[in-house]
């Protein structure tokens, strides 16, 4: 396996896969290239593609939302400059791509958010009136759910940058758990969040391996994608995914998801927050759970986001959506 300095034509036995630059988006995607590698004996070249996510330090909801870290991956995809790209799903716009298939799910990490802070701090014994750093407005909802005392300040960068802000200017910062631990850095959370409490962006800790559409069914492809697909964690993330979708909720809505199998069943709940963490509505739904079906899983999706919708969930966050 190499990073491709450059643009990197394509050849017989070798598969290019596209990333962000990031450390993080790296060594997500170095996991992805190992798994590829073993499978199929292929010799893997990371392609590196900057987004206007990682250029821009405009705030998340400004930008557009999180299709900034996808659209040019997936340009480079469409035009050829690699044959997959690798994603952290919860960045995927909910809407179809036209030409671009959701190729495979890999094992999902930890979904949960982890606090970061001053002393090894849990959230409960911050100070009142604590400064904690949060990019996300479901965070920072959250946050003030539980610590209305708290002084939640929107901060964007990259992993080490937010670190940074800790001892800094801030007491505290939200990043999600997978993240840290991808890079070995799982040594300065203080507190990961319990799920049922704080339930997490739709498809948080979950990769997404995007392919053309026209290449998904042909070697040297099928061999790459069914060593990543793990089914659980694609029925999982389709499900959260859904009831995103459904909710027509943008970067800019506090909504929490978190949907897992259990017992031959695939469960899923769904949260909506006031932006102040005032108030909030919860539904969930469950089905039964017989392997390799997207279709249950966006339908189980979508009769949770009905169920929120009928409660009233638009009045309390920016939602456009009907079930």
């Amino acid at each position: 396996m190499f990073r491709a300095p450059g643009p990197l034509a394509a050849r017989p036995g070798l598969l290019r896969i596209g990333t962000r630059g990031s450390a993080l988006a790296v060594a997500q995607t170095t996991t992805v290239a190992e798994a590829v590698a073993a499978a199929t004996g292929l010799e893997i070249a990371l392609v590196i593609v900057t987004t206007h996510g990682d250029t821009s330090r405009a705030p998340l909801a400004q930008l557009g939302g999180t299709g900034v870290f996808v659209s040019a991956l997936r340009d480079a995809l469409l035009a050829g400059a690699c044959d997959l790209a690798v994603h952290s799903l919860k960045d995927l716009p909910t809407g179809p791509c036209p030409g671009i298939a959701l190729g495979a799910v890999p094992h999902r990490a930890d979904p949960r958010d982890a606090l970061c802070s001053r002393g090894g701090r849990v959230l409960a014994e911050l100070p009142a009136g604590a400064r904690i750093g949060t990019g996300a407005p479901r965070r920072a909802a959250q946050l003030l759910a539980r610590r209305p005392d708290l002084a939640v300040q929107d901060i964007r960068g990259n992993v080490d940058t937010r670190l940074a802000r800790v001892d800094a200017d801030l007491d505290a910062v939200v990043l999600a758990a997978a993240g840290l631990d991808r890079l070995g850095r799982a040594g300065v959370i203080a507190e990961r969040f319990p799920l049922h409490e704080v339930p997490t962006a739709p498809g948080q800790g979950a990769l997404a391996i995007e392919v053309r559409e026209e290449d998904r069914g042909s070697a040297p492809y099928t061999a790459a994608l069914a060593a990543l697909d793990h089914a659980e964690s694609r029925a999982a993330a389709l499900a959260e995914r859904s009831l995103l979708a459904a909710l027509e909720a943008g970067c800019a809505a506090p909504v929490g998801a978190r949907a897992a199998v259990a017992a031959g069943r695939l469960e899923l709940s769904g949260t909506v927050y006031r932006l102040d963490g005032s108030a909030q509505l919860s539904a969930s739904a469950a089905s039964a759970w017989a392997g390799a079906d997207d279709r249950a899983a966006v339908a189980l999706g979508r009769r949770a986001a009905r169920e929120l919708l009928d409660g009233g969930a638009a009045r309390l966050a920016p939602l456009g959506g009907s079930a």
